[in-house]
């Protein structure tokens, strides 16, 4: 299996966020917040939101941000084609890797995602 990140496979351009924020299809956690909206190109992509309101220290918002893009990277074969938001609602250190894979795991892959039809 192919496990790079490539530019492809990331959220780059406000347009991107916005029409992902636009859907309103949300779930959220002790730590973070998942936006989802299906997308027709066939592969899952990623964007990231950790806010300075969160963690003062880029060194913090960046490890929280490197541990999301990792388990997307080896988990991205396992998800539908969305466009998925992560917004890190609180910040969490190296004891709580666990708990935050663990979320990550029954927000993204035990679901099937949000539908885009209302419901």
């Amino acid at each position: 299996m192919d496990y790079h990140f490539g530019k492809k496979y990331r959220l780059l351009k406000t347009d991107d966020f916005s029409s992902v924020f636009a859907l309103r299809c949300q779930k959220s956690r002790a730590w973070i917040q998942v936006f989802q909206a299906r997308n027709a190109l066939g592969f899952p992509r990623l964007g990231l939101i950790v806010a300075k309101k969160v963690a003062r220290r880029a060194n913090r918002r960046n490890y929280m941000k490197r541990v999301l893009r990792e388990w997307f990277r080896l988990h991205r074969h396992q998800l539908p084609p969305v466009d998925i938001i992560i917004r890190i609602r609180q910040p969490f250190q190296h004891k709580d890797y666990a708990g935050v894979v663990r979320t990550l795991q029954q927000l993204l892959v035990a679901t099937d995602g949000c539908k885009t039809t209302s419901q």
